[in-house]
């Protein structure tokens, strides 16, 4: 791999202009296509084999005038007066008159008479909605009510199902990673390169989601968490690449040797990383939830360009650049050479090396600390009441809920199947919702045409995130509901949602973990380092998970970062951040793996070249792992829960990473370790063919060149 990969790399340095123009070429198709043909992001939120889609199924082939899409048009009258009847009837005929809409309540009026609530019923699924076309109908029909002066807000599934990104997060990542760059690389030419690769990996990534989102669904979220990802590992694996290549510079290669070194070496590294992420999103096929595969797909197209962007643009654009990547000193006098005296990551390693217990064991329970949270850990997918308060969402879940009770923002709603249970036994079935504690209203169930399918709406007394209603919802199901009758609604769907993942994720880590530990041993020929990475692996994710859970379920946290409250953990977090931490946290332990590896087989010494290696790779994987922060820590600004949580969340991963893992508890058991580290049970050794160009460990250590701390 390593000598195709240098081939590759000296090919585009020879021929750098072809190799731009075929870029630029490639993105313009791409664009074009997505242009012309991509589709518009949506959800799905079924649930295979759950209850509520048991029931969700039971209405839309028996009563589908009530099995699609809804929303909550909430009127205001901000001076505490009676809205105006008439205002309401011709709010409410508009809102008939829109597209799929097949009934509009009567109004449901405050006891002060000030708010009003009508419930929007369509005939449609919010998957045939695309982007903001149902909320922009909505928004229509209400500005005549609000230019007589009222407020109109809009709840519900379609207004909630609709996210707009607006590209500050990536703005703001950007900027920070270029400051980054400059102070890592030392000028301005080193520092926007690996922005422009990861750019130009992004255009080609974004373009094919849009395509695929033609032939299949994909969720408004996931092309936002894959820019995420695909932006902090696009300028890591550039800045890999750029700073091996400038190592040869300073070494004297040309610069098509010195680009095809760096691909070979630098490259391959970029290769391993980037399929160890790559596999572990293979992991959210596994939670069993469109939704999730659909983020997967995403991911999966970014992280795959940003790897072909680097590998064929940094040599091309390495090669255009010629001496300027050099600092201007260095340009001036080409035998400029780095202190006599050991770096401070030298120093650093060879402290580690000293005392590896004491660093492997304090560093194990400062991890162990911040992960204790996690067993705290409360799960709810999200809703309008944990979004921002300027979103027309948020208010119209405000006002439902001080108008009408919290309950009103997300009633159950019970499908009963008439061929089961009697039309008789109906009224029983009501009363006994009315008896069930925490229920705050139920309505007169409301039969079909055909007389075989009925709904009844049923009012918690508090809202949808509360575990009160959670325990209510199981309660229903349990004592309440005879055979024929199912809860369904967003609250069932999401609760059942929930559940899935929870379960899922003990399928889900297994899986990646394994097919993880196969590669890593398959590519360093050492299944002692394959196991100790996934260790580390999980601990890294394990206290990450922690410290979210810390922040997020704590008013303080919570307020800090925007949000009205503490708020549970978005369901849809754990699993996704788990599969795509796994393979991020991959490619430090590659980084740094492959250059410990290097020494090792040159020099014979375990114990060096632990040392050596994190003394030539510390400076990098620092570097990246700043950006990295950086570029997630301008999501967690992102007004979508989902994405801000995940920003959080990575950003904490990968600092505690990049800084309590590798840089003292990989440096401390691998010199525990030593020679056991690359132990190869001969059987093995024997059918795996060692990779590149490797030779048997010699015995002599060889003085390391000195790489500026």
């Amino acid at each position: 791999m390593s000598t195709l990969l240098g081939r590759l790399g000296g090919a585009a340095a020879a021929r750098p202009w072809r190799t731009v123009l075929g870029w630029v070429l490639l993105l313009a198709l791409a664009l074009g296509l997505a242009a012309a043909f991509g589709g518009t992001p949506r959800d799905d939120y079924r649930v295979p084999g759950t209850r509520s889609t048991a029931g969700a199924d039971l209405l839309k082939d028996r009563f589908p005038e009530m099995s699609g899409a809804n929303a909550r048009v909430v009127v205001h009258d901000r001076h505490g007066k009676p809205v105006p009847a008439a205002e309401l009837d011709g709010l409410r005929a508009r809102l008939a008159a829109l597209p799929k809409v097949t009934a509009v309540a009567p109004p449901q009026l405050s006891a002060k008479g000030d708010t009003a609530l009508l419930a929007v019923d369509y005939s449609a699924p919010v998957t045939e909605f695309k982007g903001s076309e149902g909320l922009d109908a909505l928004r229509g029909a209400g500005r005549p009510t609000e230019q007589a002066g009222l407020q109109v807000e809009f709840g519900g599934q379609l207004p909630e199902n609709f996210t707009a990104p607006d590209g500050t997060a990536e703005m703001i990542g950007m900027g920070a990673a270029l400051v980054i760059l400059v102070m890592a690389l030392g000028t301005l030419v080193s520092a926007g390169l690996p922005l422009v690769v990861a750019l130009a990996g992004l255009g080609l990534g974004t373009a094919l989601t849009t395509l695929m989102a033609a032939v299949t669904d994909i969720s408004p979220t996931a092309p936002t968490v894959a820019s995420m990802v695909g932006l902090g590992v696009g300028i890591d694996y550039a800045l890999l690449l750029v700073s091996r290549h400038v190592e040869g510079l300073r070494k004297g290669l040309t610069k098509q040797q010195a680009a095809a070194e760096a691909t070979a070496t630098a490259g391959a590294s970029v290769v391993v990383a980037g399929s160890t992420v790559l596999v572990a999103l293979f992991g959210l096929r596994l939670a069993g939830l469109p939704t999730y595969s659909s983020f997967g797909y995403a991911t999966f197209a970014v992280v795959g360009s940003v790897m072909l962007a680097a590998l064929t643009l940094v040599p091309a654009l390495c090669s255009l650049a010629g001496d300027r990547l050099l600092r201007r000193a260095e340009r001036r006098n080409p035998k400029l050479k780095a202190g006599n005296g050991p770096t401070r990551t030298e120093r650093w390693a060879a402290l580690i090396g000293r005392r590896p217990v004491v660093a492997a064991l304090g560093s194990l329970v400062v991890l162990l600390a911040l992960a204790a949270p996690m067993l705290h850990m409360r799960t709810w997918p999200q809703d309008a009441g944990s979004q921002a308060a300027s979103s027309t969402t948020r208010k119209a879940y405000d006002l439902t809920a001080d108008a009408f009770g919290p309950g009103a923002n997300g009633p159950l709603l019970i499908a009963v199947d008439l061929k089961k249970l009697p039309q008789e036994k109906l009224p029983p079935l009501v009363a006994g919702l009315k008896g069930q504690p925490g229920v705050a209203a139920v309505s007169p169930p409301l039969v079909n045409r055909a007389g075989d399918a009925a709904i009844v709406s049923v009012t918690p007394a508090t809202g949808p995130q509360d575990e009160r209603t959670a325990r209510l919802l199981k309660d229903v199901r349990e004592d309440v509901l005879p055979d024929g009758a199912e809860v369904t609604g967003t609250v069932a769907a999401f609760s059942d949602i929930s559940d899935r993942l929870a379960s899922r994720l003990w399928v889900v880590v297994p899986v990646v973990v394994a097919m993880s530990l196969i590669l890593l041993t398959v590519l360093f020929r050492a299944p002692v380092i394959a196991v100790k990475a996934a260790a580390m692996n999980l601990l890294s994710v394990a206290a990450a998970y922690g410290v979210m859970t810390a922040v997020f379920q704590s008013d303080t946290g919570a307020r800090a970062l925007g949000l009205p409250h503490e708020v549970p953990v978005s369901s849809w977090v754990p699993i996704l951040m788990f599969t795509v931490l796994f393979g991020l946290s991959m490619d430090y332990e590659v980084f740094l793996l492959d250059r410990v590896r290097e020494d090792w087989l040159a020099t014979g010494d375990a114990k060096g070249s632990v040392v050596r290696g994190l003394s030539a790779t510390g400076r990098v994987i620092s570097s990246a792992a700043a950006i990295m922060v950086a570029v997630f820590t301008g999501f967690a600004i992102d007004p979508d829960i989902t994405v801000k949580m995940m920003g959080v969340g990575m950003a904490v991963a990968v600092l505690i990473d990049a800084t309590i893992v590798r840089l003292v508890l990989v440096p401390a058991t691998m010199t525990l370790l030593g020679r056991l580290n690359w132990w190869l049970p001969a059987p093995l050794a024997r059918r795996m063919p060692v990779p590149g160009a490797a030779r048997d460990p010699q015995p002599a250590a060889a003085e390391p060149e000195r790489v500026p701390a």
